[in-house]
């Protein structure tokens, strides 16, 4: 197994190239989105993941929203999201979630949520009373849950994707070989099955990988290969970026040749609608698909 390497304290940052520099959010729609966010006492992933097209996104009016809190019960070493033992959850968090959704005028809204593996549900109560909450103020809206690993609670997920949604996400992050170092308390082959779980019932699937930990190109084909065997109908490819030097270090910055390279082959492989790009995020333009 190759040992990605952890970046030490005072240790240089390897430098972006041109390609991965972004603009600084302004912008009126911009501060409008803020201030909802605010308003409802919210968390979003484009805050706590330090996502880098949160100026270009909530400049269109869109954000993704985060569920359950925002401290995670899992220690991903490539996640952004603070990890400890999470606050008790807010029974009230769907309302609000809903009424955000509703006065920013969503079409497409994108919910995720950090990993609850403390509770027997693994949220799912909440994620269902979140999606209906939604469906309910803002009825022509099309909604997308990226959802985390349930390992293995599979009446947790039914539960999870049952209130309506019409894209169920799930995120392979890495190619299986990483899965140790990047995802160390998660299992590449469950999540397949999860993905498989969900397509069976009934759901279009999602699923996205990050590249420059130290993949091989192969590696990247074979991940795909697995996916559309479980299922997945869409796959989003975007460049790993080190949030902080605790985080595992970039082994690679990957040309954007390489993602439209990989966008051609995913295509002809099979899968309805690839994202690739350096800036590809989950949720990054994810009413495209749609």
């Amino acid at each position: 197994m190759v040992e990605l390497p952890i970046v030490e304290k005072g240790a240089p940052r390897k430098r972006k190239p041109n390609w991965l520099r972004v603009k600084l959010p302004i912008g009126e729609k911009f501060k409008h989105v803020r201030s909802l966010v605010d308003k409802y006492n919210l968390h979003t992933i484009c805050q706590s993941g330090n996502c880098p097209n949160m100026g270009e996104c909530w400049g269109a009016g869109t954000a993704t929203f985060m569920i359950l809190g925002n401290t995670c019960t899992r220690s991903c070493s490539f996640c952004a999201v603070k990890t400890g033992r999470p606050p008790e959850y807010d029974e009230d968090e769907p309302r609000r979630v809903a009424e955000a959704i509703q006065l920013m005028e969503v079409k497409h809204a994108v919910i995720t949520s950090v990993n609850r593996d403390e509770l027997k549900d693994r949220g799912a109560e909440i994620w269902y009373q979140t999606v209906r909450a939604v469906k309910e103020l803002s009825p022509e809206t099309t909604i997308e849950t990226l959802i985390p690993d349930v390992k293995a609670n599979w009446e947790a997920l039914y539960r999870m994707i049952s209130g309506g949604q019409e894209v169920v996400s799930h995120n392979m992050e890495t190619v299986g070989r990483l899965y140790r170092k990047v995802r160390p308390q998660a299992k590449y082959q469950r999540s397949l099955e999860q993905i498989q779980k969900t397509k069976d019932f009934g759901k279009r699937t999602k699923s996205g990988i990050m590249v420059g930990l130290g993949e091989t190109e192969e590696e990247v084909l074979q991940t795909m290969d697995d996916l559309l065997e479980h299922g997945c109908d869409v796959l989003t490819i975007g460049q790993y970026l080190q949030p902080t030097r605790m985080h595992l270090e970039v082994a690679e910055f990957i040309h954007p040749n390489v993602f439209a390279s990989y966008k051609e082959v995913g295509l002809a492989k099979g899968f309805d609608f690839v994202e690739s790009g350096p800036l590809v995020r989950s949720s990054y333009h994810a009413e495209r698909h749609l």
